[in-house]
Order: structure tokens, then C-alpha cells, then sequence
């Protein structure tokens, strides 16, 4: 089951970003108490789902990084972390979907039950290359969980277990998503109203 971010009083979708008066940063998609009470749903309905199995739990680096980690402490099992990084292979992945692994993972997947633990999913076709890669590894079962799916922009079934929130297709920042290594470290989701690739 996926969330679409609600209204709410405060810190809510829709106001005026005011992060040091950065004009570069637009309205709140998601704001952090809604990702934390989120985040603590999903934990449990992993845990429930996961009953009995310890997963592992695998991040794409380097956008997942901040939601993993809130992620698997809201899992009451043992868990297994790794993380693996990949960078688009030129601008095929736009048509194509090939990637390159730039950090590959340092656990065997062969038997486990693996948790691909992704930020944010736009057209799907990384996280299809990803699938099927990890699935070559012979994991006793492989599912994902995304925070952020953008709306109408999968061009494949990108077959996703758990979803944090639905969202426009807007470029995002915030919460582990960035631009130019930028804005990692804020803690809602922001609209980015600057030009992709060049930041000042």
C-alpha cells in the first residue's frame, strides 16, 4: 500500500520552502513527519511480512542512504545491510536502462531473502537492470521498497512490494536526494525549481 502525501498543518506540501532562504528550493512535496510516520508503517508491515526470516536489506547508493537507515530501525528482525551504487552508462539509460555498478555488494545473495531498498523510482528501467542482476545471484526471494515513486513516468512494471509516497513528476531534492551532492541533509522533500546539472 502507498501514500499520497495528505495536507497537514505546519510543515505540509504546498508551503513556501524557507531553508536559508535558498530560491533554488520550491514547495514541500513531502514534509518530515509525514516520511517518519511513513517510514514507521512500512518497517512494520515489514516486519510482519518478514516474520520468521532475517532480511537483507540492500541500498542504492547514494539516495537511500538516509531512508535505509531510518528504515531498518523501524524493523523489529534482525537485518543484514550492503550497498551497492550504480551511474548511468551515458545517456542510454534515458532509452535503454544499461547502468554501470560502481560499487558492487560484498555479501552473497545466494539463499537470502533480499530487500532492494531504492529513494526514489522515475522511469523504472534502473531499477528493472538492478532486478534482474541480483536476481542472477540466486536470492531465496528479492522484493523492493521505494520511498518515492514519481507518477506516470514508468515506462516498465517496476513491481514494487512496499511505496512510501506517490508524487508528481517533479525533480526532488531532500531527505538523501540531491542535486550536484546538494541537499542531501534536508529533512523534508523539496520541489527543485533549479536547472538539472548545473548548480551554483
Amino acid at each position: 500500500m502507498s501514500a499520497t502525501p495528505p495536507g497537514r498543518a505546519g510543515a505540509q506540501p504546498g508551503r513556501a520552502a524557507d531553508v536559508s532562504g535558498d530560491p533554488l528550493l520550491g514547495p514541500v512535496v513531502v514534509a518530515e513527519a509525514q516520511l517518519q510516520g511513513r517510514i514507521a508503517e512500512l518497517g512494520r508491515q515489514i516486519t510482519s511480512d518478514y516474520s520468521g526470516r532475517a532480511p537483507l536489506l540492500i541500498g542504492v547508493l547514494k539516495g537511500a542512504f538516509v531512508f535505509m537507515s531510518d528504515l531498518a530501525r523501524h524493523i523489529r528482525l534482525p537485518v543484514e545491510c550492503d550497498f551497492m551504487a550504480v551511474s548511468s552508462y551515458g545517456s542510454a539509460t534515458k532509452t535503454s536502462g544499461v547502468v554501470r555498478i560502481v560499487k558492487d555488494l560484498d555479501l552473497d545473495l545466494s539463499g537470502r531473502h533480499v530487500l532492494v531498498v531504492e529513494d526514489i523510482v522515475d522511469s523504472g528501467l534502473t531499477l528493472s537492470y538492478l532486478r534482474r542482476n541480483l536476481l542472477a545471484r540466486h536470492p531465496a526471494s528479492l522484493e523492493v521498497c521505494a520511498l518515492l515513486v514519481k507518477e506516470g513516468l514508468q515506462r516498465v512494471d517496476p513491481d514494487l512490494r512496499y511505496v512510501g509516497f506517490r508524487i508528481p513528476p517533479d525533480f526532488v531534492v531532500g531527505y538523501g536526494l540531491d542535486v550536484g551532492e546538494r541537499y542531501r541533509n534536508l529533512r523534508d522533500v523539496y520541489v527543485y525549481l533549479g536547472a538539472v546539472g548545473s548548480v551554483p
